[in-house]
């Protein structure tokens, strides 16, 4: 005889299913339940237990796609390089991201911290915005590292998008849950319950914005435009489809209706998707006065800070953020990586043990602690971080980062034999590695291999165009070659890359002097 066990009702026990995200048996449950003959009305609701259930499955699928629309933001080389709303080709410096101002806030120079392609400095935390960068020209753009770890460049279509319909397949065997082109969108408009679910589901599960824009718009009517989330909605539609002004004007209407967060967020992507950082700017500040010590919006000022080159504004913002909230991990990450750049590397140490004191456990912070402790001069520790890295690492990428950093670090005790078997290391864990490929260049120049330095300097040249040691170095090399033509091609690039370098400066006007002569 087995105990009293008593069995919950169906519904309820999807509905806990659901509230302990265990969506797969959560979607299950209400398979069962949809497939019985509908049921008599609840006396005490307006709908149906078939209703609920279906209602329920919606939210389940959608929430096991679910992806937060502000924080994940993929531009593909379509948005980057055919982008139709270019509004001032030559931007005032410090009011665009395409031309990041030369470091305005006093930020340490590229000799110092490297820059990525769009002339950056690198930062603390990897965020979809700061993988890519604008390339200038579209060679440019197939040629960036890939930031899906795939072997072509973002599309609009890549990246995190599933393709139209291939989720709701992989989640039903007989054929999608919800067939959209049968779909009465009018007559689900009217359920406002009913509508916000399955717009959900449209738009997160099955990728399809134009019918989640019909219904959004068919909602918003019959709620005779006094709903702000359907207005919410309809800017995100807008949003994805690339009509950025209609999008703006949905979610100013939805902010005069109910002043959310999460819609100055949204309209804060919108301004800067246009290159508008000052107006993103202020409209975050604006947002500070009606919600004080709101993280994101701290968060959201300190990232446009740091895009703009405008570094120490930007750490100030952070450390801000680590008032309200002195666990926030990309906060603690930039202001470490700050300070590591800013040449101290033993306060740069305390944020990192920090975010290791938090429970962050992974590859790039090893190799970061172990690249504080070795210019920190705590050279037990630095081997065993990096070795600990080196176990954590993911993919070929992280492996390739932390073998760079240990050539670093044996060039910095003066074995130059490891340090080269470090660099080779990284090209072949990673063949785009053009730091690697201009430090080999290096080794080999003290060897007396010309011709292999040369080969490695053009290489690495090619690879990555915004930064200026190879072109330095191979300036440097054919100058002493006597290469006088290529030399003074390589340093003008330089100069292009590193206005501010004195070394290529004094090169140059060597050069003139010489060409003077001739």
């Amino acid at each position: 005889a087995g105990g009293m066990g008593l069995e919950p009702e169906p519904l309820f026990q999807a509905w806990s299913y659901f509230r302990r995200r265990k969506f797969r048996q959560c979607a299950d449950l209400c398979s069962q339940l949809l497939e019985r003959p509908p049921g008599e009305q609840e006396p005490d609701s307006e709908y149906t237990v078939f209703q609920a259930a279906w209602s329920l499955k919606t939210r389940a699928l959608t929430e096991m796609v679910y992806v937060d629309e502000i924080d994940m933001d993929q531009e593909g080389i379509a948005e980057i390089m055919l982008d139709e709303n270019a509004i001032a080709q030559v931007a005032r410096p410090g009011t665009s991201l395409k031309l990041p101002g030369t470091s305005q806030g006093g930020g340490p120079s590229p000799a110092v911290r490297p820059v990525t392609q769009s002339g950056r400095p690198i930062t603390g935390f990897m965020r979809p915005s700061t993988q890519s960068g604008r390339p200038s020209t579209m060679e440019q753009a197939i040629k960036t590292p890939r930031t899906a770890l795939t072997a072509r460049p973002i599309t609009s279509a890549s990246g995190r998008y599933g393709r139209l319909g291939t989720a709701s397949m992989i989640t039903n065997p007989d054929g999608p849950f919800i067939n959209l082109s049968r779909l009465n969108l009018a007559k689900y408009a009217q359920k406002p319950k009913l509508a916000k679910a399955l717009f959900e589901y449209i738009f997160h599960h099955e990728n399809d914005v134009k019918n989640a824009l019909d219904l959004a718009a068919l909602a918003t009517e019959h709620a005779q435009f006094k709903d702000w989330w359907w207005k919410v909605q309809i800017g995100k539609c807008y949003y994805r489809l690339g009509l950025y002004r209609e999008a703006e004007k949905q979610f100013k209407s939805a902010l005069k209706q109910q002043d959310m967060v999460d819609t100055i967020l949204y309209l804060a992507k919108v301004y800067l998707r246009l290159d508008q950082p000052v107006t993103a700017l202020n409209l975050f500040k604006q947002g500070l006065d009606r919600f004080p010590g709101e993280v994101s919006l701290i968060c959201g000022i300190a990232r446009i800070y740091e895009e703009m080159n405008n570094i120490s504004s930007a750490a100030e913002y952070y450390k801000d953020v680590l008032k309200q909230d002195n666990t926030h991990v990309e906060a603690i990450a930039c202001i470490g990586s700050n300070h590591f750049y800013s040449d101290q590397p033993e306060l740069a140490l305390r944020f990192y043990r920090r975010l290791l004191q938090m429970g962050v456990y992974n590859c790039q912070l090893f190799n970061n602690l172990g690249l504080c402790c070795f210019y920190a001069q705590q050279y037990d520790m630095t081997l065993s971080s990096f070795e600990r890295a080196l176990f954590l690492a993911e993919n070929e990428e992280e492996t390739a980062d932390v073998w760079y950093n240990l050539g670093h670090v044996a060039v910095g005790i003066g074995d130059l034999n490891l340090a080269y078997q470090c660099f080779r290391l990284t090209l072949v864990n990673n063949n785009d590695y053009a730091e690697a490929y201009n430090n080999l260049a290096v080794l080999e120049m003290r060897k007396g291999h010309i011709e292999q330095a040369r080969a490695l300097l053009q290489t690495a040249s090619s690879l990555a165009p915004h930064m200026y040691e190879p072109h330095f170095n191979f300036a440097i090399l054919s100058e002493k070659v006597g290469d006088l033509q290529r030399s003074y091609t390589a340093a003008q690039k330089s100069a292009e890359a590193f206005p501010g370098h004195v070394d290529t400066q004094e090169l140059i006007k060597q050069l003139k002097q010489h060409f003077a002569m001739l």
